[in-house]
């Protein structure tokens, strides 16, 4: 009988970036990271690719259409959050969308907001921090939470 092999969680983000602004979310309600600042985002689900996720997902929180020939990935994070909790983040930025930004999860989402790149709030998930700071710097790659 052949070994199961270890998996990783995977989520797929959207960097929505505007006038040197970058647009996000803040938590509430989820039992994670509620009252601090992250970005649109999910899990991918069984059979679902990475861009599929980030399409469902984004409609699904902020209201909005993208396209899968409008979204390009900037960012992939292979991310280290305790025993049992690895993940591989893919982050997508769009340059169009269709429709307006609307909060659709108020449940989950107390404040949608847009925060100059270069002065993001203090309560700001610190991956998510690490993450924009790695697409304006154009760092195609990054490991985070793992020990040195």
């Amino acid at each position: 009988m052949p070994k199961e092999r270890y998996r990783n969680i995977a989520a797929a983000y959207l960097v929505l970036v505007k006038d040197s602004k970058v647009f996000l979310q803040r938590r509430c309600n989820t039992g994670y990271e509620d009252g601090n600042y992250g970005m649109p985002a999910g899990h991918v689900e069984e059979k679902e690719s990475f861009t599929g996720c980030v399409i469902r997902e984004i409609k699904e929180e902020i209201g909005i259409d993208l396209k899968s020939e409008d979204l390009k990935v900037v960012h992939v994070m292979h991310r280290y959050g305790g025993e049992k909790n690895e993940r591989v983040d893919v982050f997508f930025t769009a340059e169009k969308y269709g429709g307006e930004i609307t909060n659709m999860e108020l449940h989950k989402c107390d404040e949608l907001s847009w925060h100059d790149l270069d002065n993001l709030p203090e309560n700001i998930i610190p991956y998510i921090k690490k993450a924009i700071e790695n697409v304006k710097n154009k760092v195609f790659y990054s490991e985070f939470g793992w020990q040195k």
